[in-house]
């Protein structure tokens, strides 16, 4: 492998960025030197190909998180190890291809360079002067950029040669398209306290104390801790703080794109491969052979991967003209796009919109406000972290600063007041009695810091304390068992050839239910129990005081015949046989890593982890 390379030309301009962002880390070149954290074969992992990857996870996990992430999160994840094994199955691929004597001649590896968006100009056409300097910006020059698209586009020659070919076995798609889209149509009824032959008796005290023992669990109170607290929040601080109109005018001017909005459509973008491609799919489209929706799926697409959303028309390019012309939702095309010619679908029309100044003031004072309070929170940070270091507690902090003191008893069912802040509860499942307290930042930009009084164990409340809620428990136990003992005489009569509806129930027909549907007004487990019948089956369900009696109608397979089915039927397969294409590939490379002579530099992964920390 190429030392100091990126690893993938297709985001090439990422991988710039994160060079010059890793110059803050000191390992853009690591002094000069040459190196590599590991080698597979006569191909290696270099030490910036490691450094910049675990640069870019980490820049993944605060995105993903919102929060900032460190070095030492990343271990602590395992992600270092993950990285490592990635690059190792990349150099794996890459010294197989070399083995193999794969390669891509010049004019593949120029074509490929130009067609890359990042080295074209304003007009779409590469540019020499603008690939020259990225790469320079990048600390790397032509030659040993087109020598990584070399050895990137042979280890795509090789992965693309081990792939090809790769099919589902239409035994295994049936079995599985057949297992997924099947249905079931279901007779069931609800039976509750009012359809028991007697009701159930008031429970006696000794059958309320048995009952009460048996069962303590709903009637233990969880651990509660006795929680002092400052808090401050941005709302607290907001009412004080004026913002004048002069102020609020520059920030509606700011945002006019949030306020003033043109006419947008809801659309969607099927791109083709060539001009005949897009003119034969419209063609299919206007003669009503194929719908839209289809023809997504022949590509082995979901609609979610052709949705562009709502857009303006200056968002469409050269499409706009005819998309925006549409009255009413229609598919329109071949049209050009930045990725060729494409059929789009127009699904919905929503209207300009103005929101004036005058109407969004009031709105702008609150946020400007708020966004103040933010601000002046932050900067009061340090001052309670010094009194609360000079031994303050929470009045004082009350009494010093703007921040007010409370009291909760708090349990893992406490959701009141500061208790509805996910960060109070975080800290308060943490918090110990006598621990020096912190400054803890909420969400919405307040603070708070506690003390904890005291630590109740968990401890099974009286029955005095609890003796309606096990009333309650009780009879609905009994309840629940008695419906049992009356739904499974009902099965056994029908089991027997009585007609269901001769049961005087109220009776609930659901058609054509999917594996993952939902009935309103049933048990847990409703939906799990029927795909498990075979069909004219009695099954009896029991939940929180009722009972439900159920038969399975009609077991419904997925028709074939239907243009919509077969297509998703094919969108099916071509999911599988992607699955199993990574399978297979996942497996060629681990061969390839178990056959080659991998050796890991320790002391270059320290280095690195070293300049990372």
């Amino acid at each position: 492998m190429a030392k100091d390379k990126v690893k993938s030309t297709g985001t090439f301009v990422i991988m710039a960025l994160l060079i010059l962002g890793l110059a803050g880390f000191g390992v853009t070149n690591f002094g000069g030197s040459a190196g590599s954290v590991a080698t597979v074969g006569r191909a290696e992992v270099g030490i910036n190909d490691y450094a910049r990857a675990i640069f870019s996870r980490m820049q993944r996990l605060e995105q993903q998180t919102g929060q900032s992430v460190t070095f030492q999160d990343v271990r602590n994840f395992g992600l270092d190890s993950a990285v490592l094994a990635q690059l190792i199955n990349s150099a794996a691929v890459e010294n197989e291809a070399a083995t193999l004597g794969i390669s891509a001649g010049d004019e593949t590896v120029g074509d490929h360079i130009q067609s890359l968006s990042e080295f074209r100009d304003a007009s779409g056409d590469f540019d020499r002067q603008v690939y020259e300097f990225t790469l320079e910006r990048a600390g790397l020059n032509a030659s040993e950029f087109e020598a990584e698209v070399r050895n990137d586009v042979a280890e795509e020659l090789l992965r693309n040669a081990v792939l090809a070919g790769t099919r589902a076995p239409d035994i295994l798609v049936d079995t599985l398209f057949n297992h997924e889209r099947e249905t079931r149509d279901v007779t069931w009824a609800r039976l509750s306290a009012e359809d028991l032959e007697a009701p159930i008796p008031n429970p006696a005290e000794d059958e309320l104390a048995t009952y009460h023992r048996a069962n303590p669990d709903p009637f233990t109170r969880p651990e509660t801790k006795s929680i002092r607290y400052a808090l401050l929040t941005p709302n607290d601080l907001a009412s004080q703080i004026n913002v004048g109109d002069e102020q609020l005018r520059t920030l509606y001017d700011s945002r006019v794109d949030e306020f003033v909005q043109p006419e947008r459509r809801l659309v969607e973008r099927l791109v083709f491969t060539t001009d005949s491609q897009a003119s034969t799919a419209k063609i299919r489209i206007d003669s009503n052979e194929v719908s839209f929706d289809a023809l997504v799926a022949e590509r082995g697409l979901n609609l979610s991967d052709v949705d562009l959303g709502d857009v303006a028309e200056e968002d469409l390019g050269e499409a706009a003209a005819e998309i925006f012309a549409l009255d009413a939702p229609g598919v329109v095309g071949p049209l050009p796009s930045e990725l060729g010619l494409a059929l789009y679908r127009m699904n919905g029309i929503l209207a300009s919109q103005e929101t004036t100044f005058e109407s969004a003031k009031e709105e702008l004072r609150q946020e400007a406000a708020l966004d103040r309070a933010r601000r002046q929170i932050l900067e009061l940070v340090p001052e309670v972290e010094d009194l609360l270091a000079g031994g303050a507690d929470m009045a004082m902090l009350a009494e010093r600063t703007d921040m007010k003191e409370g009291w909760i008893e708090w349990n893992e069912d406490v959701f009141d007041g500061i208790a509805a802040y996910t960060e109070f509860r975080a800290a308060a499942a943490q918090a110990r009695k006598d621990a020096f307290p912190e400054v803890v930042e909420l969400g919405d930009g307040g603070i708070f810091a506690m003390t904890v009084d005291e630590v109740h164990e968990p401890d099974l409340r009286p029955l005095s304390d609890v003796r309606e809620e096990v009333a309650a428990a009780l009879i609905r136990a009994r309840t629940e068992e008695a419906l049992m003992a009356q739904a499974e005489a009902l099965a056994e009569q029908l089991r027997a050839g009585r007609e269901m509806a001769a049961l005087n129930l109220d009776l609930e027909s659901d058609r054509e239910l999917p594996r993952n549907g939902f009935v309103e007004g049933t048990a847990p487990g409703f939906i799990e129990v029927l795909f498990d019948m075979k069909r004219d089956e009695i099954r009896v369900l029991s939940f929180d005081g009722e009972a439900w009696l159920m038969r399975l109608d009609t077991i419904t397979k997925p028709d074939l015949g239907l243009p919509e089915t077969a297509a998703e039927r094919d969108a099916f397969a071509a999911w599988i046989a992607a699955g199993l294409s990574g399978g297979i590939l996942n497996a060629y490379t681990q061969a390839l890593v178990e056959q080659a002579e991998v050796e890991v530099d320790q002391s270059a992964l320290n280095a690195v982890h070293a300049q990372l920390r």
